[in-house]
C-alpha cells in the first residue's frame, strides 16, 4: 500500500527540488500583449522556476485573443514567441473526453444517465454499473489509479505507457474495488475518465485520436492538437524535469482520455472563443452542472470544475504530466479567459504557481473591466 501511494503521488502532483537563482526580470517588447502588472504577475509567479522553462499564455479579454510567451534563460525572464508551440496539456484532456461525450448525447447516440456496461465486452466486477456522466464528472466511485498500475512494474518517467487495454480489463473485471457507490460523491479519477475515453472509442469503433481530430480538432482548426506526437515534433517544446533537464514524455496509452493530449495556446484559445458561443451545444453540455459541493460554492459539470465567487463563475481545470503544467480558465458571461501551458514538471514545487498565475491573470481582466465601466 506504501509504495501504491507513492505512486499516485508521483502520478499526479508531487513536490520536487530545484536550486536555481531567483531570477532577473528581462521582459520587453510586452506592451502590445499584455500589461504592467500582468508582466509583472508573470515574474512573480515564475522567477522561481528552473532555467529553460518556458510558458505561453493566451489571454482572452472580451472575446479578442492576445498571445505572449516567457523563457527563463542564464536566471533571466525573457519574451518570447511560443503561441504555436506544442505542450502536453495533461488533464485538460478531461475537457475534451467530456466534449466528445457531449457531441455523441447532443446527437442522440447515448444518453448521459446510460450505464456503460452495455457498451463493454466484458463485465464489471460484483456487476458494479456506472454511467456515462459519473465517469466525467469524477462521480463513477473509481479510484484515481486502479491498482494493478504498480510501482515495481513502470518507468517512473512514463508511468502510464505499458497500461494497455488487457491490464484494463483485468482491473475492472477481476480487482475493481469502488471508493464510494456511484454518484454519491465526487473524487478525482484519471482512471474514471480514462475509462470513459476508451469506452467513446468503442462506440464509434475508431480511435481517440480520430474521434478528437474529426469531432473537435477539425472543427474549431486546430491543427497541432492531437495524442501523437509524430505529428507535431517539429513544435514540440521539450518537458522538464524538477531541476530543469529534459524529460520523456508521456504515453498514456489506453488512459488517453484522461491525459494525453498535446497541444498550443493557439489552439486551446480557438477552443475557448467556441465555448463564448451559445450556438455550439455540446460545449453548452460540458459546462452544465452535474453534481454539487455543498461544502462550497463549486459544482462538477462533465470535465469543467464550476467555480463560484464574488468575481462571477469560472470555469477551469488544469493538468500535470512529468515535464509539464497547465491552467485553463474562463468566465464565459464576459467572454473572459486565461490559458497557460508550461513545460514546468507537475513534480516541481512550486507548480501550483501556474494555478496562481491563471488566477492573478484573471483578476487583472476584471480590473480592466471595472476601469472601462467608471
Amino acid at each position: 500500500m506504501k509504495k501504491y501511494l507513492t505512486l499516485i503521488l508521483l502520478c499526479i502532483i508531487t513536490y520536487g527540488c530545484s536550486h536555481e537563482k531567483v531570477a532577473f526580470n528581462g521582459q520587453k517588447d510586452y506592451a502590445q500583449s499584455i500589461t504592467e502588472i500582468q508582466s509583472k504577475n508573470i515574474y512573480a509567479e515564475t522567477k522561481d522556476f528552473p532555467n529553460n522553462t518556458q510558458l505561453a499564455f493566451a489571454i482572452i479579454k472580451d472575446g479578442i485573443t492576445k498571445f505572449y510567451g516567457v523563457k527563463r534563460e542564464n536566471d533571466t525572464i525573457f519574451t518570447v514567441d511560443n503561441h504555436d508551440g506544442v505542450f502536453e496539456i495533461g488533464s485538460i484532456s478531461k475537457v475534451f473526453t467530456a466534449t466528445l461525450l457531449a457531441d455523441l448525447v447532443v446527437n442522440n447516440q447515448l444518453d448521459l444517465d446510460e450505464n456503460i456496461n452495455d457498451y463493454l465486452e466484458w463485465p464489471l466486477k460484483d456487476g458494479v454499473e456506472i454511467s456515462f456522466k459519473q465517469l466525467s464528472n469524477h462521480t463513477s466511485g473509481l479510484p484515481r489509479l486502479p491498482t494493478n498500475l504498480l510501482p515495481d512494474s513502470v518507468d517512473l518517467q512514463n508511468p502510464y505507457k505499458d497500461y494497455d487495454e488487457n491490464k484494463l480489463k483485468q482491473y475492472l473485471t477481476k480487482e475493481l474495488q469502488l471508493n464510494q457507490n456511484p454518484g454519491e460523491k465526487s473524487e478525482y479519477s484519471n482512471l474514471g475518465v480514462g475509462l470513459l475515453g476508451f469506452v467513446l472509442s468503442e462506440i464509434d469503433s475508431t480511435s481517440y485520436e480520430n474521434l478528437l481530430q474529426t469531432k473537435i480538432c477539425s472543427k474549431y482548426n486546430m491543427g497541432h492538437t492531437t495524442t501523437n506526437r509524430n505529428l507535431i515534433k517539429a513544435q514540440l517544446i521539450k518537458g522538464l524535469d524538477v531541476d530543469g533537464k529534459e524529460t520523456p514524455n508521456w504515453d498514456l496509452n489506453v488512459l488517453v482520455g484522461a491525459g494525453g493530449i498535446l497541444s498550443s495556446v493557439g489552439d486551446l484559445s480557438r477552443f475557448a472563443e467556441a465555448q463564448f458561443n451559445d450556438s455550439k451545444q455540446e460545449l453548452a453540455l460540458t459546462r452544465k452542472p452535474t453534481f454539487n459541493f455543498q461544502a462550497n460554492k463549486a459544482d462538477m459539470g462533465l470535465g469543467w470544475a464550476i467555480i463560484r465567487n464574488q468575481h462571477g463563475t469560472r470555469f477551469m481545470h488544469s493538468g500535470g504530466t512529468g515535464g509539464y503544467r497547465s491552467n485553463i480558465v474562463l468566465d464565459i458571461a464576459n467572454k473572459n479567459g486565461v490559458i497557460i501551458l508550461s513545460n514546468l514538471s507537475a513534480f516541481h514545487k512550486k507548480n501550483m504557481n501556474i494555478d496562481n498565475l491563471g488566477e492573478r491573470l484573471m483578476g487583472t481582466l476584471k480590473k480592466l473591466e471595472s476601469i472601462a465601466q467608471q
